[in-house]
């Protein structure tokens, strides 16, 4: 992906611009700390081993341990992971958490695996990266096709070397120490960032025109709480395709119905529209939760919206952004937005340190604070710098992980 259509790239560059920092500095903070290449040796069920690639980049750990999901998807490779790991040295430095950025994966398409054999390539897995993970060294977690179980798997072959460590991974069963409100993390703080945005850009929350790209648990529970505010949720899509409805979807009888089926396809209120369509409709919030580069060059002329919030992993891409700054549409960018999960994280290994579990209340109150104070404050350098959120949301956290690092390193 070139730097003019990486939103990620082009906005640390511009940031480290805007806060005057030496071209040295700049780049020590860039390069990870470490990036390990490991052989996964396993056994199909017909008994035959198979090997496959995988990966953990440790980032930055100048704030606090590394912290970052593990992805099973064939596209994993290392310049995806220390992409990812990078980004989220910035995501846990801008929600101010006390970690740094890591990332991994295995290049493997999971739907070729059985259970079994999925269980064993984990398994082997983190017994490959045993050595450079710890509950205060690494705290890895789910992302694209793993889970709770998976994160199961993973801390009983770490607890098995090491003693009893739920707080080795995050996004557990509750059972085993995972956090209340941790499903719902993402969705609630995309709505959270939602609400605010609507109050600083002075549109009426009540009845507003809501569009949401990708209904799976990101914009599902986005929507779920959006609606809860009284938006008017007028639009989803998914891989099958959309739903409208000017008067707004019936959302509670969707999200159950998504959550039962996994897909929005079949439910039968609303008129089937096509994803090029949604992305067109007249809407105060376009909530784009699905893929990556999902609004670019080719369709950017037909967004018609007054705001878009992030809550996927780069879904505007660089050229995208740049004429929607020209057209005056903000965008809140993916780094803020989707940030309710690693927040929700941070909670869980904080309550397995202390032995000591959390209320649903407590957790949501807590992720309530977190993300509105960074909004706040990202708001506050926008205006003061008169930049967009984006760059204002990379100076925050830049400037962060800077002065621990210069007060470290002297």
């Amino acid at each position: 992906m070139s730097s003019s259509t990486n939103p990620t790239s082009t906005a640390y560059q511009k940031a480290v611009q805007e806060l005057g920092l030496k071209p040295n500095i700049a780049k020590a903070l860039e390069i990870p700390d470490r990036e390990l290449t490991v052989e996964v040796p396993f056994r199909r069920d017909n008994g035959e081993l198979e090997s496959v690639i995988g990966y953990r980049v440790q980032h930055n750990n100048t704030r606090g341990p590394f912290k970052g999901g593990i992805r099973y998807h064939q596209h994993v490779d290392i310049e995806e992971v220390r992409s990812l790991a990078t980004l989220m040295t910035w995501k846990t430095s801008l929600l101010d958490i006390p970690y740094g950025g890591g990332k991994g994966g295995i290049g493997v398409d999971p739907s070729k695996y059985s259970k079994t054999e999925i269980e064993r390539m984990s398994r082997r897995f983190f017994r490959s990266i045993d050595p450079i993970i710890g509950v205060n060294i690494d705290i890895p977690a789910p992302d694209v096709n793993t889970n709770a179980q998976i994160m199961s798997w993973f801390m009983d072959e770490y607890s098995q070397i090491h003693g009893y460590s739920p707080a080795i991974v995050t996004g557990k069963p509750l059972e085993l120490g995972g956090s209340e409100g941790r499903e719902a993390a993402t969705g609630r703080g995309t709505a959270i960032i939602t609400r605010e945005a609507a109050e600083k850009w002075g549109l009426e929350l009540k009845n507003s025109k809501v569009v949401i790209q990708g209904f799976g648990n990101v914009g599902s529970y986005a929507g779920k709480f959006l609606h809860e505010y009284g938006c008017k949720i007028i639009g989803v899509s998914d891989v099958t395709g959309g739903l409208y409805n000017p008067d707004g979807l019936d959302i509670p009888s969707l999200f159950e119905y998504n959550y039962q089926n996994r897909t929005i396809n079949g439910f039968k209120k609303g008129k089937k529209i096509s994803n090029e369509e949604l992305l067109a409709l007249d809407c105060d919030f376009l909530i784009p939760a699905a893929l990556g580069s999902a609004i670019n060059d080719s369709n950017v002329h037909l967004i018609n919206c007054k705001v878009i919030v992030e809550a996927a992993n780069g879904p505007v891409t660089g050229e995208a952004a740049n004429k929607l700054w020209d057209r005056k549409v903000p965008i809140i960018p993916d780094i803020l937005t989707n940030a309710g999960g690693v927040t929700v994280s941070y909670f869980e290994w904080v309550q397995n340190l202390q032995q000591f579990k959390w209320t649903e209340d407590d957790v949501n109150k807590k992720l309530e604070e977190k993300m509105v104070h960074a909004f706040d404050e990202v708001f506050a350098l926008k205006q003061q710098k008169k930049v967009p959120m984006r760059i204002a949301s990379f100076m925050v956290a830049i400037d962060r992980v800077y002065n621990a690092y210069t007060l470290r390193e002297g």
